[in-house]
C-alpha cells in the first residue's frame, strides 16, 4: 500500500528494501521455529525415555527393598545373638581395648575393626604389610594395628578359627 503512495523512486526502493528485509526477517524466524520445534521434539523423546528408565529403575528398587527387608529379616535373629555376645565379651575385656576397638570401628567404613591379612595385605587396605609383621602376626603374642587403615589385625589361621567356631555357634543357637 505504501508503494502506491511514493512520490519518487527513492522512496519506492525503499520500502521495497524495507518489505525484503522484512520478508527475509519472517524467513529466519521460520527457520528458527523449526528448528526450535525440532528440539522440542527431540527433548520430548529424551524425557520419554528417561520416563521408562526411571519407572523401571524404580520396580527395580522396590524389587531390591524387598530383598533386603527378607535378608534383614532372617538375619536379625543372628544379629541379635551376635549383639548379646558382643555385650558379654566386652565385659571380660579390659576397658581401653574395647575403646580403642569401639573408636576403630566407628572410623572404618565397613565398621570392621578387627581384620585378617589376605593376600600380605590387611582386608580394606591395599598397602602390603612386612614379612616380619606377618611372622610376629602369626606368632600371635600381642596385638598389632595396621598402621594405615588402623584396624587390629590378625592371622589368618585365627581368622579362619573364629569365623568356624561363630558359625557353629549361630547353628547351634538358631537350632
Amino acid at each position: 500500500k505504501d508503494q502506491e503512495q511514493v512520490r519518487n523512486n527513492r522512496e519506492f526502493e525503499a520500502i521495497a528494501k524495507e518489505i525484503e528485509y522484512q520478508e527475509l526477517e519472517i524467513q529466519l524466524a521460520e527457520k528458527r521455529i523449526r528448528e526450535f520445534s525440532a528440539r522440542i521434539d527431540s527433548k520430548r523423546e529424551v524425557n520419554s525415555s528417561s520416563v521408562e528408565r526411571l519407572e523401571e529403575r524404580k520396580t527395580h528398587l522396590t524389587h531390591k527393598v524387598a530383598e533386603l527387608d527378607s535378608i534383614m529379616s532372617e538375619t536379625a535373629k543372628e544379629e541379635e545373638m551376635l549383639l548379646a555376645k558382643s555385650v558379654e565379651y566386652k565385659e571380660s575385656i579390659e576397658d581401653r581395648l574395647v575403646k580403642a576397638y569401639d573408636r576403630i570401628r566407628l572410623a572404618t567404613k565397613n565398621k570392621l575393626a578387627v581384620v585378617s591379612v589376605e593376600r600380605g595385605a590387611s582386608a580394606g587396605s591395599f598397602f602390603v604389610i612386612p614379612p616380619q609383621r606377618q611372622m610376629e602376626l602369626a606368632q600371635r603374642k600381642k596385638i598389632m594395628i595396621d598402621e594405615h587403615s588402623g584396624r587390629i589385625l590378625v592371622d589368618p589361621l585365627l581368622a579362619a578359627e573364629q569365623e568356624e567356631k561363630m558359625e557353629a555357634m549361630i547353628a547351634a543357637w538358631l537350632k
